[in-house]
C-alpha cells in the first residue's frame, strides 16, 4: 500500500511541471514558512525559495521548500499529532467506562449495605438484646456477600450453607434453652437439616436467587473494568514506521511542495487510516462479542430475579425462615432428639418460657415507603443508554470514516 503511494509522490512533481507547461522555476516558500512557523517551529535555515530536494527521504525529491531538518521535524510531528488525536478520540469511551464502573459499583455496594441495615433494624425491633447477642451470624453473611462481589475468593453455595447451619444451631439452642448441647450434638443437628428442612424452602430458593444475582452483578462490574482496560490500550497506538511515513506524505509533504494548504482526498485519508489503525480494527469482532456478552449479563440483572429484587427483601426472607422454624419448633425438636439422642438438661433450672415469649413475636417488615433505598436511583437508571454509548465510542476506530472522525482535525 505504501509503495504505490510512494510511486504517486514520485510522479507528482512531473505532473505539476506538466500542468505548468513544463515550467519548473523555483517558487517562493513564504506560505510554507508561515504554516511551518504556525506549527511552533523556528524559521532559521528555512528556505525563502524552493531548493533542490535530493536530500529528502519521505517526501518527493525535486524542487522543495523542505530541508532535511524540516522533513525530520514534520515526520515526527505527524506521529505526535496522530497519537494525540487518537488518545483524545478515545477519551470519551474511557471516561464512560470509568464513570459507569464507579456508579454501578456504588449502587451494588449500597444495595448490600441497605439490606444489612434493614435486617439489623427489623431484628433489633423484634428481638432486642437476643438479636444483638447473635448479630455476628448476620453480619458475617453480609461481609461474605460483599467480599464475593468485590472479587474475593468466596464459594457462595458453601458460604450460604454455612450461614443456615450457624443460624440453625443458634435458633435450636435458643428454642431449647433448658438443655445443654455439645458441639458434637449441634453438628448432628446440622447433619439432618436437609432432611428436616427447619427453615422450609427458603434456604434453597434464596441460595439460588442470591447466587444468580451476585454472579451477574460481579461479572457485570468486572466487565466494565475489562472494557476500561481495552479502551486504555486502544488509546495507546503503536505507530509503525510505515504509518508515520504515510501520515507525513499525506499531511506535510504538501508543505515541501510549496502547497501547505493542499488537502488529500477522502479515499486517500481513509486508506491511510486503515493502514495505521489495522491492529485496532482487528479488535472489532472481539469487541462486538464483548458487548453482546455484557448485554446478556445485563439482562440477568433485570426482572423478577434482579439483584434489587433479591437483595432488598433478604431480611424479610430470612425472617420468614425463622418464623417457619418457630412454628414447627416442637415437632422439629422431637425429631432431632429422636435422631441425635436425648439432650442433657442445662442444670441451671432455667425455663424456656422467657425465650419462647420472645420468639412468639412476629416480624414487622418495613412498609415500602420506610425501607432504606439507594441514594442514586435504581439499576435501570444506570443501565439506560450504556450500550449505545459504548458502541458509539468505539466506532471512531473501527467504523467511522476517517473524514468524520476527530482525526480529521489533522487536515
Amino acid at each position: 500500500m505504501w509503495s504505490l503511494r510512494g510511486i504517486a509522490w514520485t510522479l507528482w512533481p512531473l505532473l505539476l511541471a506538466a500542468a505548468a507547461g513544463g515550467d519548473i522555476k523555483a517558487r517562493s516558500c513564504s506560505e510554507v514558512r508561515q504554516a511551518y512557523h504556525a506549527k511552533g517551529f523556528g524559521l532559521v535555515n528555512v528556505p525563502h525559495q524552493e531548493i533542490s530536494g535530493e536530500h529528502l527521504h519521505v517526501c518527493p525529491q525535486g524542487y522543495t521548500c523542505c530541508t532535511s531538518d524540516m522533513e525530520d521535524k514534520l515526520h515526527q510531528q505527524s506521529k505526535l499529532e496522530f497519537e494525540k488525536l487518537v488518545e483524545e478520540s478515545s477519551s470519551d469511551m474511557r471516561a464512560m467506562f470509568v464513570s459507569r464502573h464507579k456508579k454501578f459499583d456504588e449502587f451494588f455496594l449500597e444495595l448490600l449495605d441497605n439490606s444489612e441495615r434493614s435486617l439489623s433494624s427489623m431484628f433489633t425491633r423484634t428481638f432486642g438484646k437476643l438479636y444483638m447477642k447473635n448479630s455476628e451470624v448476620f453480619q458475617d453473611l453480609f461481609t461474605e456477600l460483599k467480599r464475593y462481589y468485590t472479587g474475593g475468593n468466596v464459594n457462595l453455595e458453601e458460604m450460604l450453607n454455612d450461614f443456615w447451619s450457624r443460624l440453625l444451631e443458634r435458633m435450636f439452642q435458643l428454642l431449647n434453652s433448658q438443655y445443654h448441647f455439645t458441639d458434637d450434638y449441634l453438628e448432628c443437628v446440622s447433619k439432618y437439616s436437609d432432611q428436616l428442612k427447619p427453615f422450609g424452602d427458603v434456604p434453597r430458593k434464596l441460595k439460588a436467587q442470591v447466587t444468580r444475582a451476585l454472579i451477574a452483578a460481579r461479572t457485570f462490574v468486572q466487565g466494565l473494568m475489562v472494557g476500561r482496560e481495552v479502551a486504555n490500550r486502544v488509546a495507546r497506538v503503536n505507530v509503525a514506521p510505515a504509518c508515520v511515513r504515510a501520515l507525513t506524505r499525506m499531511l506535510y509533504c504538501p508543505y515541501c511542495r510549496s502547497m501547505p494548504g493542499l488537502k488529500p482526498c477522502q479515499n486517500y485519508c481513509q486508506n491511510v487510516m486503515r493502514g495505521c489503525l489495522a491492529n485496532q480494527a482487528d479488535l472489532d469482532p472481539e469487541w462486538n462479542v464483548f458487548i453482546d456478552a455484557m448485554l446478556l449479563v445485563a439482562d440477568r440483572l433485570q426482572g423478577p430475579l434482579s439483584i434489587e429484587a433479591v437483595i432488598e427483601p433478604i431480611d424479610v426472607k430470612i425472617s420468614e425462615a425463622i418464623m417457619t422454624m418457630q412454628d414447627n419448633s416442637g415437632h422439629l425438636s422431637a425429631k432431632v432428639f429422636q435422631r441425635c439422642g436425648p439432650p442433657k438438661a442445662s442444670g441451671t433450672g432455667r425455663s424456656a418460657r422467657g425465650i419462647s415469649d420472645v420468639f412468639s413475636a412476629r416480624f414487622r417488615p418495613f412498609p415500602p415507603e420506610e425501607r432504606p433505598t439507594t441514594a442514586t436511583g435504581t439499576f435501570l437508571d444506570r443501565l439506560r443508554g450504556v450500550w449505545r454509548t459504548m458502541q458509539h465510542s468505539v466506532s471512531f476506530l473501527f467504523l467511522v470514516p476517517f473524514t468524520e472522525s476527530p482525526v480529521a482535525q489533522l487536515l
